[in-house]
């Protein structure tokens, strides 16, 4: 793995190079092994939380593992095509525009004892903007080069919270076009609820159950790119214990290996359908 600057990164995929990389700031990480129609995406696997935000959040690190997407990166590690997230979304959610990316309070609590000032806000909004410059660079190339991309959004829930019954799996579709890609839709949804998990878990698989995919990433992509289908998968965290922070690497041995296989497939069908 390279460590290579914003530019660096862009130049690499405009000329269609192979290469693994963290940003120059370790903000996020690429991986392109070959270049092909599909990307997956992990954009709130990141844990890093910058050290000078410390004694100004009220929020502990358990409070702020439990509404990251832990393993969510893992999970699709195997294919050619990921990028990720490093930091947390406590400090500026990628997952969320740039005017509201920076969280004053967060599902209910006050986030800081006192408000940021704006030097401390514009290094975590610079890390924002380069992150979505390579995703620009990077979907233009693939449509580019093969006229049409999905991309894996892949996120995670904490399914304890609600308080009745939720599916192991949610596609998030609404800002999506659910016409064209009905038929994709669908199909991804079938394979997730096929997915063989141990200690008993059963793959429930729905359709804007839980969440309806109006996430930043899925809709900056979506209205920039029109030939790109994004699909906000969330997996419920049946892959940990969320109540006391511990990760199950069975599970999530269990949902990569399936995915190794599944998701590839499930592209392949996607592209050899919609191409030109």
């Amino acid at each position: 793995m390279e460590r290579l600057s914003v530019q660096e990164i862009i130049r690499k995929i405009t000329s269609e190079e192979v290469f693994e990389a963290v940003s120059k700031d370790y903000s996020f990480t690429i991986k392109i092994d070959s270049y092909v129609p599909y990307v997956c995406g992990a954009v709130h696997d990141g844990h890093q939380f910058r050290k000078e935000l410390w004694s100004n959040c009220l929020h502990t690190e358990y409070d702020r593992w439990y509404e990251e997407d832990p393993c969510t990166k893992q999970m699709i590690a195997f294919h050619p095509i990921v990028i990720a997230g490093l930091d947390s979304r406590f400090e500026y959610d990628l997952n969320r525009a740039p005017d509201n990316a920076i969280y004053e309070d967060a599902w209910g609590k006050q986030l800081w004892k006192t408000s940021l000032p704006g030097e401390q806000k514009s290094k975590s909004l610079q890390k924002h903007s380069a992150f979505y410059k390579v995703v620009h660079a990077l979907i233009h190339k693939i449509e580019d080069k093969f006229g049409m991309c999905i991309v894996y959004d892949m996120h995670s829930y904490n399914w304890q919270r609600w308080d009745r019954e939720v599916p192991t799996w949610n596609l998030g579709t609404s800002n999506v076009d659910q016409i064209r890609f009905k038929q994709e839709i669908e199909s991804w949804r079938a394979i997730l609820e096929e997915m063989p998990l141990p200690k008993g878990i059963k793959s429930t698989s729905k359709i804007n159950d839980t969440f309806q995919g109006n996430g930043y990433f899925l809709k900056y992509i979506t209205q920039n790119f029109k030939n790109t289908l994004v699909l906000a998968t969330e997996i419920a965290k049946v892959y940990c214990d969320e109540l006391n922070q511990i990760i199950y690497p069975e599970v999530v041995h269990a949902v990569k290996v399936y995915l190794d296989v599944m998701l590839k497939e499930h592209a392949e069908t996607f592209y050899a359908k919609h191409k030109s």
